[in-house]
C-alpha cells in the first residue's frame, strides 16, 4: 500500500495538491488499516487525509533544499531500471 508515497519534495514542477492528496490518503489508509472505511468512520477518514495533506503541503512549503530541483522524467526512468533489477 505504502509504496504509491513518493517523494514530493525538491520537483520541478512543484507537487501538485493532487499528488499531496494522493500521498496522504495512502498514508491514512496505511495507518487505518483499510482502503475504504465503514459509513460510521467515513468522515474521521476524511478528516484525516485532509489534516495529513495540509501538514505535507506545509512541510514541503517549508523545506530549505539546496539541491538542484530533480526532473520528474529522470526519477521515473531510475525508478523503471530498479524494477527491472528487482523483478527480472
Amino acid at each position: 500500500m505504502c509504496r504509491n508515497i513518493k517523494t514530493l519534495a525538491n520537483f520541478e514542477p512543484p507537487a501538485t495538491d493532487s499528488e499531496i492528496r494522493a500521498s496522504a490518503l495512502q498514508f491514512v489508509r496505511k495507518l487505518s488499516g483499510t482502503a475504504k472505511p465503514s459509513r460510521a468512520n467515513e468522515a474521521a477518514f476524511n478528516f484525516a487525509v485532509d489534516e495529513v495533506a495540509m501538514a505535507a503541503q506545509r512541510l514541503i512549503n517549508s523545506l530549505e533544499i539546496h539541491a538542484a530541483p530533480r526532473n520528474r522524467d529522470e526519477e521515473m526512468r531510475k525508478a523503471q531500471e530498479r524494477n527491472k533489477k528487482r523483478f527480472a
